[in-house]
């Protein structure tokens, strides 16, 4: 008898256990998702062009850069190579521009965007971009069609 005394409580021990992982999983799905928190700089999707350099070219790349930025000199040596008749470029140093940075609100350099006639912002880059993005994404936007469709996912970076 005692062997089936000890083999009921062993049952009552596995039966507890199960219940309780069963609610614990229950109460863990019904539990909401953290609120996402924010962790990136947001760019602004719209730029006036009468605030920028030659607002009747086509295209502008902008760059808001900082003196004290070692990768907003390279940026900015990237970009500065795409002007063209219908490529306006600007480089907008927070010291020097620092009013354009407030009214776009742009927390963090470099931040390349590249804006239509209209002022939309139609790619963007935060932090470093290479040559090649940089240049592919404005060809693109330019002639759509350009590139492979895998190869460039036009900046919004």
């Amino acid at each position: 008898m005692r062997d089936d005394a000890g083999m009921d409580r062993v049952v009552l021990v596995v039966v507890l256990a199960t219940v309780a992982v069963a609610v614990a999983a229950v109460l863990q799905r019904r539990q909401r998702p953290a609120t996402p928190t924010r962790t990136g700089f947001d760019v602004p999707d719209h730029l006036d062009r009468a605030d920028f350099a030659r607002p009747d070219a086509p295209w502008l790349v902008a760059v808001f850069t900082s003196a004290t930025c070692d990768s907003c000199r390279a940026v900015w040596e990237k970009a500065g190579l795409l002007e063209a008749d219908a490529v306006a470029t600007q480089e907008l140093e927070v010291t020097a521009a620092a009013d354009l940075h407030r009214k776009y609100a742009i927390g963090a350099v470099p931040a390349t965007l590249v804006v239509d006639d209209a002022g939309v912002v139609r790619a963007s880059f935060l932090g470093p971009v290479t040559a090649t993005d940089l240049w592919a994404t404005l060809a693109e936007l330019r002639s759509p069609g350009t590139l492979p469709t895998d190869s460039c996912d036009h900046g919004t970076t």
